[in-house]
């Protein structure tokens, strides 16, 4: 299985339908669950079923089609109210991650820019920008991995945490997509995966990936990070991020702030890997990024097996904020961008820009 095995695509549009990889299951079964509703859609979201900034972009773009597709025989005023209100209802899905706002709003301004159409022609168009988000989104992997390989030499050791992979994109995600090219050029490397408590993004989807594709990847407790840089074993952080704000601060999978902490001290290079839709020039910094809270249960239980007292109390955020001069520098589909991030991020990506 490769990178790019469209089976198992973590989103996938096809005789217009759309269907999710349930990844809740992974490694153990492989399920792709067709979506017959927005709140089935919105839910597959929320529950984690597809994650990854990018991939619930795509995601809730397609959702918004898919609840339209009743709607088309309401007159304009009407469609478009309701255009915009299942924008919201999905985008409320989760907080964090910005590519679901930008997908959607992304959705509701060409769906705006359609004056005088037919409710069945926006409908049509709507589809045909969903396909260009996710196709673009296939173009900025590629870039990204083009932009960071060389980043990557021969013997070195490379860690990064949950996952940001092409279960989290369209094709090749966005951290590892410097590893994907990399591996296929030839370079010796391994990656060490955090298995990224309490959900286990890196052990369950980063490990499995990686494996299919043949990469010599090593599983460790996040608890170990700190050992296997201590023991030399690694040369090289990268991680993809759910929002970057303005000035380069990154909130990604919780977890990370502390690798990049131990990655200072042990003055180990730190690289975040993102498309252009992951930056959020209305966040000034990561204070205005919000952070999502799950269920205690996420904490408390290890499956259907509960591990802590029934009386405890739980914190359980989702993210964490990386400031930005704890990151060596922002690969995107431009190039790597380097500090201070508030001049190079405005410099590459101004105002309304675009891929």
């Amino acid at each position: 299985m490769s990178a790019a095995d469209a089976s198992v695509k973590a989103v996938r549009w096809q005789d217009g339908e759309l269907y999710l990889l349930d990844q809740t299951l992974l490694p153990d079964k492989i399920v792709v669950e067709r979506q017959t509703s927005a709140t089935q859609a919105r839910e597959s979201i929320r529950q984690l079923k597809v994650r990854g900034a990018p991939a619930i972009g795509i995601a809730g773009a397609y959702g918004l089609v898919l609840a339209l597709r009743d709607k088309v025989h309401l007159d304009q005023e009407h469609f478009i109210k309701e255009m915009r209100q299942q924008a919201d209802y999905l985008e409320a899905a989760r907080p964090t991650g910005v590519n679901l706002r930008w997908a959607l709003r992304r959705m509701v301004q060409r769906g705006l820019a359609l004056t005088g159409a037919d409710p069945q022609d926006i409908h049509a168009e709507l589809l045909a920008e969903a396909m260009r988000i996710d196709a673009e989104d296939r173009r900025l992997c590629r870039s990204i991995g083009e932009a960071g390989k060389p980043l990557i030499k021969p013997g070195m050791g490379i860690l990064t945490h949950c996952n940001a992979g092409w279960l989290a994109t369209s094709e090749w995600g966005t951290a590892t997509a410097p590893m994907y090219l990399a591996h296929r050029d030839g370079v010796d490397f391994r990656v060490y995966a955090d298995e990224t408590r309490p959900l286990l993004q890196g052990a369950r989807l980063t490990a499995w990936e990686l494996l299919q594709a043949g990469i010599d990847v090593t599983l460790i407790c996040d608890n170990m990070a700190a050992t296997m840089m201590a023991q030399g074993n690694i040369d090289l952080v990268i991680t993809g991020a759910d929002r970057v704000a303005a000035n380069g601060d990154a909130a990604n999978k919780i977890g990370t702030l502390g690798v990049a902490i131990l990655a200072r001290h042990f003055h180990i290079p730190f690289y975040v890997a993102i498309p252009y839709s992951t930056i959020d020039p209305d966040a000034a910094s990561g204070e205005d990024i919000p952070i999502e809270e799950r269920a205690p249960q996420e904490v408390t239980c290890w499956g259907n097996h509960r591990t802590a007292p029934e009386a405890v109390k739980v914190r359980n955020p989702a993210f964490d904020v990386t400031p930005n001069d704890l990151i060596t520098g922002i690969i995107t589909e431009r190039g790597i961008l380097r500090s201070p991030y508030n001049e190079s991020l405005r410099l590459h990506y101004p105002a309304g820009a675009t891929s």
